[in-house]
Formats: C-alpha cells, sequence, structure tokens
C-alpha cells in the first residue's frame, strides 16, 4: 500500500482560504439561520420546540453537513504474523468547495491512508496538503463535486478572543464512529494549555469546555449559538479515555493564522531565532550555544564561552547572557519563549529582555529563515 507522507509535503499551488475565512458572512441571530430541512414534519416539530432548543437544533441544522468522518488505517510489519491493519476515526471540517479539510494533526499522522466520507455518505481519499505538529493541525483534500460540499465558512467564524467563560456552546464529530453526533455545553475556562505533539511545546489559548467530547471527536468543529466555528476540538482530560466534562478546543484564532499556511506551503514558516539550546535557571532562560552568524549573535547575545586549555573543554557560563522576558512576557520555561515565537514569522522584529552582568538590558532581534 502506497503510504501517505504527511510529514513531507511540498506546497502546493492551491487556493487560499484565508480570505474565505475572514470575509464570511456572520447572521447576527440565531432565527436569521436557514433550516435545510422544511419538510412539513419539520417546521411541525420545530414549532413546538422550547427556545432553548430550536437553538440547538438550528445549529445542527445548519452546520452538520460540514462535518466529516475520517476513517484511517496504519499498517504494521510484525514477525511472523505479517501484515497488522489498525484503524483510527476522526472527525473533519470542510473549508471551501476546493475540498480542503481541515482536522487535528494527530488524526493523521503516520497513517497509510485516509478516507473522507461526507453527510450523504459519498468517501473519498485524502491527499495531504499541510500540517503543523505545534499546534496540531492539518489540512487533508478530497476530490469531490463542490455540490456535496458544504464549507464550514458558511455559517462564519468568530473571533475567538472575545469568548466568554459561561456562554453555550456545541461540539460536533464522531465519536466512537457514531457520526456527525452534537453535543453541548458552556465555555469552562479558556486560555489552558496543553502539551503539544512536538516535544518541549505546549498548545495554549485552548478552550476549555463541558460538552461530551470522546475519542473520534477530535477534528470536529466548537460552534456558538449562532453556529458560528469558534474552535477545532483536540483532547480530553481523561484517565479512561471518555469524556469527564474536560476537553479542549484550538480556538479560531490560531487556525485562521494557521490553515492559510498549511494551504499554502505544506508548513508553517516561523521566524528563526539563532539560539540553539537554553539552560531553564532560577531567573530565566541562560543561552548555551549559538548558530554561527545567526539572528541572536547578529543581535549581540552571548552564550557560554568555550576553551580548550591542554586539550580539556572549558565552559565559562558568567558570560552567557539570561533572557528573562521577550515582548514583555516573562520567561520561566523554555515553552515560554518558544510560544511567543511561534506567532511570528522571518523578518518579524522581537524585543528580548536579557540579564547580563547583574543588570538588565533590552536586546531587539530580527528574526531569521529557517534552513
Amino acid at each position: 500500500m502506497k503510504r501517505l507522507i504527511f510529514s513531507t509535503l511540498t506546497a502546493l499551488t492551491l487556493p487560499l482560504v484565508a480570505a474565505t475565512l475572514l470575509i464570511a458572512q456572520v447572521p447576527e441571530t440565531v432565527s436569521s439561520l436557514p433550516k435545510p430541512d422544511e419538510s412539513p414534519l419539520f417546521v411541525e416539530r420545530y414549532a413546538e420546540l422550547q427556545p432553548n432548543e430550536r437553538i440547538a437544533v438550528q445549529v445542527y441544522e445548519r452546520c452538520n453537513r460540514s462535518v466529516v468522518n475520517i476513517d484511517t488505517q496504519k499498517t504494521y510489519n510484525v514477525f511472523l504474523f505479517g501484515q497488522i491493519d489498525e484503524p483510527g476515526a476522526g472527525s473533519g471540517i470542510v473549508l471551501d468547495k476546493e475540498g480542503h479539510i481541515l482536522t487535528n494533526f494527530h488524526v493523521i499522522a503516520g497513517v497509510d491512508a485516509a478516507k473522507i466520507t461526507l453527510f450523504n455518505g459519498e468517501s473519498y481519499d485524502a491527499k495531504p496538503v499541510g500540517i503543523d505538529p505545534i499546534t496540531d493541525l492539518a489540512v487533508v483534500q478530497i476530490a469531490a463535486p463542490k455540490e456535496f460540499l458544504f464549507p464550514i465558512t458558511d455559517s462564519g467564524i468568530a473571533d475567538s478572543s472575545k469568548l466568554l467563560v459561561g456562554q453555550q456552546i456545541f461540539a460536533i464529530g464522531n465519536p466512537f464512529g457514531l457520526e456527525r453526533t452534537l453535543t453541548g455545553g458552556l465555555i469552562s475556562s479558556l486560555n489552558r494549555s496543553t502539551p503539544s505533539r512536538v516535544e518541549a511545546r505546549s498548545i495554549r489559548g485552548l478552550i476549555q469546555t463541558d460538552a461530551a467530547i470522546n475519542p473520534g471527536n477530535s477534528g470536529g468543529p466548537l460552534l456558538d449559538t449562532q453556529g458560528r466555528l469558534i474552535g477545532i476540538n483536540t483532547a480530553i482530560a481523561s484517565k479512561s479515555g471518555g469524556s469527564h466534562g474536560v476537553g479542549f478546543a484550538i480556538p479560531s484564532k490560531t487556525i485562521l493564522r494557521i490553515v492559510p499556511h498549511l494551504i499554502k506551503n505544506g508548513k508553517v514558516v516561523r521566524g528563526e531565532t539563532g539560539i540553539d539550546s537554553v539552560r531553564e535557571v532560577s531567573q530565566g532562560l541562560l543561552i548555551l550555544t549559538l548558530a554561527t552568524n545567526g539572528p541572536a549573535e547578529k543581535a549581540g547575545l552571548n552564550g557560554v564561552r568555550v576553551t580548550r586549555v591542554r586539550g580539556i573543554i572549558q565552559r565559562d557560563f558568567s558570560t552567557a547572557d539570561i533572557i528573562t522576558a521577550v515582548e514583555g512576557a516573562p520567561t520561566r520555561k523554555a515553552d515560554d519563549f518558544t510560544s511567543v515565537i511561534d506567532e511570528r514569522g522571518p523578518g518579524d522584529r522581537i524585543v528580548l529582555d536579557v540579564l547580563r552582568e547583574g543588570k538588565t538590558i533590552k536586546v531587539p532581534l530580527v528574526l531569521g529563515t529557517p534552513e
């Protein structure tokens, strides 16, 4: 079987989704949401519902066709047993009429095949487009007829920076293979963080919700009461693997920043600092090594001085600068530093607070392009 390589992607000449995401028309009230099902039986039942029930029904009717089921397969060669197939499942979100599907990186990471099933039961093989393990986001593409594709952008993209704890929200996904399941709840907290798929990195700014999110929900949308996308469900806090009222979603703000890069370049090109390694100390991050002629060295930062005396390597830690803050944000851990840098691109200018010889100075640094 031909392996789908999601980790080595080349840039594809594909239309950007950014413009569509940003100019999507957002209905002012939930009552303005059209109901795809206008059958007499639906209208009769809908008229009998309470206002809060109508909101849930309208959100589902508005958005469920934008949610897809993702079935994956990994194939292993096991000695004496031959090939063993390991199935997996997740959810995804239709982004546009070109067939771009947004999901979590962990849903498709390392798989040999991925199949996308739309609301009408039609299935299509997925082709890799772009991945970002740091934020756990990925985009694949299917060759489906445009009339079968209902982009989530038709319902609008909400500004996740304006969310409030206590807001009512809804999640649609495929928990345990049960396709297009709706669950509801509240925003329990904001600005949470969980470990990233990349070592020593975290996904920050997450939305915490008490809506039931179970295995298979990963990659599905988190929606507000107007049916607008506010995030993509990505993780649960559970010892048993089931929902315990603590789920997390990557906010729309991150989606809007990352997805255009994935579609255009197959990856996110982040700015390079030229700081190769650091050590966490009580004051901040002590710089160990710098890339030769890199941005940090050009900015005048100092690492540990290494000398060789009679064949013995000696390191002078007193010469090393200690980064105490980046762009005003304290850097107590390496992840504090990388989280700020991850949101910057090549050519961006940042200011570091640096402790040098007992005094704090500000050092401007222009990020470079990774080799």
